[in-house]
């Protein structure tokens, strides 16, 4: 029989790691002195201990490992089998993490777009023909929208569609429920920069546009302002096929 401690060099972990073991009834000692609380372990014990650090350098946590140490091969299999699917699945959202920060660090971008799922919205609009791009700026100017709609797939040329919400009879527009690429934009960044930044960020993330970009204007109670931008998106490969219902 060995003590406490001897078991713990012998396996390499902690006499704290023991402990808790036993203290979850992972692994009992194999005796406990009632007089000094010293714990005592046999070979069956260090032999489990064993099979425990083995299922947990094969990706289990404890609270799994106490369910299956002693179960049948084939559940121990499955369990497996779900613990790399997690792992994997794991391992696929820190990739796309480490490559969304890169690609912040590597760009200039002014914004931390989110892809987002948003449910469906009703707007009574009124259409404006702009011109140019700087007409956008003054129509927003002299009247504010509570939301801005453009036609746009990148940099804004001459002569695009708008629409603006208003309280007079207009338009009705449906937009369905869609994922969206969205950024919220302080005063500070610029709407113009913030749009131009997202629309370069698309294809860099295998995304294409798929209906009109809104831009809400918010005010909170406070008077403070911000804008957010919103751009319809789908899958780069399916982006193609969906040009015909991407313009609303």
């Amino acid at each position: 029989m060995w003590r406490i401690g001897e078991v713990a060099r012998m396996v390499g972990v902690s006499e704290r790691t023991l402990r808790h073991y036993d203290k979850i009834g992972l692994l009992p000692p194999a005796a406990t002195d009632q007089l000094t609380g010293y714990r005592w372990y046999g070979v069956a014990e260090l032999s489990r201990l064993e099979r425990i650090r083995g299922l947990q350098r094969l990706g289990l946590p404890l609270r799994r490992i106490v369910d299956l140490l002693d179960a049948p091969d084939p559940q121990l299999r499955q369990a497996l089998v779900e613990t790399v699917a997690a792992l994997r699945d794991d391992i696929a959202a820190r990739t796309a993490t480490v490559a969304a920060a890169e690609d912040h660090l590597a760009g200039t971008t002014s914004v931390l777009p989110q892809v987002t799922r948003v449910g469906a919205r009703r707007l009574r609009v009124r259409h404006v023909r702009v011109a140019d791009p700087t007409e956008l700026a003054a129509l927003c100017r002299q009247q504010p929208p509570t939301v801005l709609l453009t036609w746009l797939r990148g940099r804004p040329g001459t002569g695009f569609r708008t629409a603006v919400t208003t309280d007079e009879p207009g338009e009705r527009l449906d937009l369905p429920a869609r994922t969206v690429v969205r950024a919220v934009v302080p005063p500070t960044t610029g709407v113009v920069r913030a749009g131009l930044d997202l629309f370069a960020w698309l294809p860099r993330h295998h995304f294409t546009v798929a209906g009109p970009t809104t831009e809400d204007h918010l005010v909170d109670g406070d008077g403070a302002a911000v804008t957010v931008l919103e751009i319809p998106v789908v899958a780069a490969l399916a982006g193609e096929r969906s040009r015909s219902v991407s313009r609303v």
